[in-house]
């Protein structure tokens, strides 16, 4: 499995052409306390740099581009009793939807860990 990470403080997951997405630590950090997760629905066809959930908490609302093309397959239902999960384990069980690539070329444009944590420390 291959992590990747965008600008917008994304991660996925690649494995057998599916995606897990979720947000860093970095992002639920700058968020807070993380009260509500609005996911997207199952089958939904998604864009790369489309908004596709929504993470709410005490500090404001913020959307979550998802950084492939494809179809959402899976969401973490455990987060819609339990958006805190996104607080305590973002980059595991806080993870938000799997989508399908439509586009495996588009993982290219993305940064891998020492990448990311290089253009975090320049925050």
């Amino acid at each position: 499995m291959t992590r990747y990470f965008t600008k917008d403080h994304e991660w996925i997951d690649v494995a057998d052409g599916v995606g897990t997405v979720g947000i860093t630590d970095y992002a639920q950090g700058q968020l807070g306390d993380i009260t509500f997760v609005e996911l997207p629905s199952l089958g939904r066809d998604v864009t790369r740099g489309e908004a596709a959930s929504v993470v709410d908490s005490v500090k404001a609302a913020s959307d979550v581009y998802t950084p492939v093309t494809g179809t959402v397959t899976d969401i973490n239902g455990s987060l819609e009793g339990e958006p805190e999960l996104v607080n305590t384990d973002a980059e595991k069980g806080g993870w938000l939807f799997r989508v399908r690539l439509s586009e495996p070329a588009e993982l290219d444009a993305l940064m891998d860990k020492a990448a990311y944590d290089e253009y975090v420390a320049g925050l």
